[in-house]
């Protein structure tokens, strides 16, 4: 499922979608906030260039909303199972969607890309 050459491997693991043996971003580290989306300009594999337009990434906008919706409702479905309380579930959302902020804004430029890019076995090396 997980395997080389899938959309799903690119996406989680942040890699070139073209020839997946780089990751796209400067620093691997997600608590490093000020480099959360600071991006390499080209795959030095394959010579994709990851933005492949001006303003390319703001597309992901959509994606990072889908995504928040997601984690949202998520949330106040398992707080809510166990205190009923809607004050309760508010809270618990706006605390899990700030601590998922730096991940969220990832996942949502990997899937951006992978609309866009497909897996090439044959990018030259």
């Amino acid at each position: 499922m997980l395997k080389k050459g899938s959309k799903l491997y690119s996406i989680l693991t942040g890699t070139c979608p073209q020839c997946q043996k780089e990751s796209m971003y400067v620093d691997q580290n997600l608590l490093h906030l000020n480099n959360v989306i600071k991006m390499h300009e080209r795959c030095s594999h394959c010579n994709l260039k990851y933005q492949i337009e001006p303003s390319f990434f703001y597309g992901a906008m959509y994606v990072s909303y889908g995504l928040n919706v997601a984690i949202g409702i998520l949330t106040f479905l398992i707080v809510f199972q166990f205190d009923r309380s809607m004050m309760a579930s508010f809270i618990s959302i706006i605390i899990v969607l700030i601590l998922a902020f730096p991940l969220v804004m990832r996942m949502s430029r990997n899937i951006y890309i992978n609309f866009f890019v497909s897996y090439d076995p044959e990018a030259r090396d």
